[in-house]
């Protein structure tokens, strides 16, 4: 095995498993020539990754990486995402003077992971946990647009926006909503990607329309696109 080993065999042998099938699928004659384990025994730790998910086959038969990795991958990727959303909505608080939210989509709902709320004077106040609609606002636009046409199609049925709007978010990179999910409240979102370049959530500023006039992407989306695009190049670092 080319790692260095960490003492505790079986679990070497696993990550060997596991760190060859990075590279795509291998039947099990290929794990063995690639790792050098025994053969038994390499169809009994790959057998045994597949029974805990870690290990799945392909069509062929051969070993591949099962779900139960992707799943860990995305965890470890949200807990990053929301250990560095906090510093970054703080600093767009106190450059823009709004509320700053991070939405991620959970079904037919948008959730919000984290808020730096307005330090005084009138504010829109989302508290973390909120579930709020997929058919309105400029975070459920952002988390729609980069979806498959026949996503788009479905989810903008019964919403406030349109494909269109959709096609012109994706265009600028950023959408913006003035009394579309709330009367009297404004917002701008951007979007933020994960490794692989698919959006996984939206950074949105939110307020008073009276504060934020009719146009508020015209002040206020290069701070919000900044901010997400450093939470996606945070997400890019080993």
């Amino acid at each position: 095995m080319s790692r260095k080993n960490s003492g505790v065999g079986v679990l070497d042998k696993a990550a060997a498993i596991l760190n060859t099938l990075e590279a795509g699928p291998h039947s099990l004659a290929e794990l063995v020539a690639a790792t050098g384990i025994a053969r038994p025994t390499a169809h009994r730790l790959a057998v045994a990754l597949e029974f805990h998910r870690y290990v799945a086959r392909d069509l062929s038969g051969r070993f591949v990486l099962g779900p139960r990795a992707s799943e860990l991958g995305a965890a470890a990727g949200e807990d990053r995402l929301l250990a560095a959303a906090a510093p970054a909505l703080a600093a767009l608080r106190d450059a823009t003077g709004e509320s700053a939210q991070l939405y991620k989509r959970q079904g037919d709902q948008r959730i919000c992971v984290a808020v730096a709320e307005r330090l005084s004077g009138l504010r829109d106040s989302v508290p973390v946990g909120a579930a709020l609609t997929m058919q309105a606002g400029s975070a459920a636009q952002i988390l729609l647009a980069w979806e498959d046409s026949e996503k788009i199609h479905r989810g903008v049925a019964h919403a406030r926006f349109t494909a269109a709007q959709l096609a012109a978010d994706r265009r600028r990179g950023w959408a913006q909503s003035v009394g579309e999910r709330e009367a009297g409240v404004a917002s701008v979102s951007a979007p933020v990607r994960g490794p692989n370049g698919k959006v996984i959530a939206a950074v949105s500023i939110s307020g008073p329309i009276e504060r934020l006039g009719r146009q508020p992407g015209r002040v206020h989306a290069a701070a919000v696109v900044a901010t997400a695009a450093r939470l996606s190049e945070y997400l890019a670092r080993e």
